[in-house]
């Protein structure tokens, strides 16, 4: 990993703040690097890739940040209605979620956007893509859970909640998620789409973060944040994080151990150092920053190379076996190509290839049969 990481945090004051983070120091300090007066009303949702950095507003628009030139990139203008949610899978696409009920598939090449997908009658609160790539989560007002095929950006599976749930987050394999509704934690398996535990907190839940597999860390509508292990259904830990409530949590990994980001409404960005064992304790403070706004949400930014990108590729392609085959089997092994002109062809591999030849559709380059 790089010898330094970028917190990025957005606020109700319209603004977005970069720090910049040594990692290879033993008291970590962060030095602002940059404060954007971004949008025209708060900053509603932030998310990062391996290049850029995108936030969301309640002002309907959704702006880009070239994290390696420290440019910004231009705005993304779709939605109809305050942006809700945002979230990379890997350096390709972006998805996007708002109050207008659209789920948007964004490529990060052209910035086009390949798919719009009418996803809620409601608004869309929160949504989380599968790490294979082909399935995504989305909960809304609507009081329904729906799983997305990607590949044909239909509805693969549609679940009625008793309640409007705010968050939902694929576990790092793939093979289980979570479901938000206040103050409760549902855990579902993937296989079988059944519910397999319940958990509450205190408090209503603003925030989790699941550091792997098993552990969770939950943040409320308090200043504590509590780590569930979800494969014993059991709270584990909790410390004191901040002086008001958190509104976001966030994890990298640091050679053995897990590092915690934490961000609340009392200005403060916090980094603590946890490591993950069978006896598992609370973590200890690394650094703070104090950014004197009011904290909405929080992303962090980790510069590559390509050899670090290529390392990280293999060992995700290892660590994501289990959960494409999953993915796969439940697509009946369908997979998507994408063509210089950006148009997605679907293939199915279980049927033998026929010779393609080309011609011109609406003057422009197509395949057909």
């Amino acid at each position: 990993m790089a010898a330094f990481v970028e917190l990025i945090a957005g606020c109700y004051e319209q603004i977005v703040f970069g720090y910049r983070v040594r990692t290879d120091q033993n008291e970590w300090t962060a030095k602002p690097d940059f404060t954007h007066h971004a949008h025209m009303a708060s900053v509603s949702a932030v998310a990062a890739s391996n290049r850029f950095v995108v936030t969301g507003s309640k002002d309907e628009t959704m702006l880009l940040y070239d994290m390696d030139k420290k440019v910004e990139h231009g705005a993304l203008l779709h939605h109809d209605g305050s942006i809700t949610c945002l979230e990379f899978y890997g350096a390709t696409h972006l998805l996007s979620g708002g109050e207008d009920g659209l789920l948007c598939v964004w490529s990060t090449k052209k910035w086009e956007c390949l798919k719009s997908i009418k996803a809620h009658k409601g608004h869309v609160t929160s949504l989380s893509v599968h790490p294979s790539g082909k399935l995504a989560l989305t909960v809304g007002t609507d009081k329904t859970l729906r799983t997305w095929n990607l590949i044909t950006g239909r509805s693969a599976f549609i679940k009625n909640i008793k309640q409007n749930a705010h968050i939902v987050r694929w576990s790092p394999d793939g093979n289980k998620y979570v479901v938000v509704s206040h103050d409760k934690l549902d855990l579902y398996d993937l296989q079988t789409a059944s519910l397999t535990s319940t958990l509450k907190n205190p408090k209503r839940i603003s925030a989790i973060n699941f550091l792997n597999n098993s552990i969770l860390a939950v943040a409320g509508d308090d200043e504590i944040v509590r780590l569930c292990d979800v494969a014993k259904e059991k709270w584990v830990c909790e410390f004191k994080a901040h002086e008001t409530r958190v509104k976001a949590v966030e994890s990298f990994e640091m050679d053995d151990d897990r590092v915690l980001v934490t961000a609340s409404n009392d200005g403060f960005i916090k980094m603590w150092k946890l490591r993950l064992n069978d006896e598992l304790e609370c973590p200890t403070l690394l650094g703070e920053v104090n950014t004197t706004a009011r904290l909405t949400c929080l992303a962090v930014w980790k510069p590559s190379t390509p050899q670090q990108t290529t390392e990280d590729d293999e060992k995700g392609d290892k660590a994501s076996t289990t959960s494409r085959e999953v993915a796969e089997a439940l697509l009946k092994t369908k997979r998507v190509r994408i063509l210089a002109h950006e148009e997605v062809i679907l293939e199915d591999e279980s049927k033998p290839k026929k010779r393609r030849k080309k011609g011109k559709v609406g003057g422009r380059q197509e395949e057909t049969k």
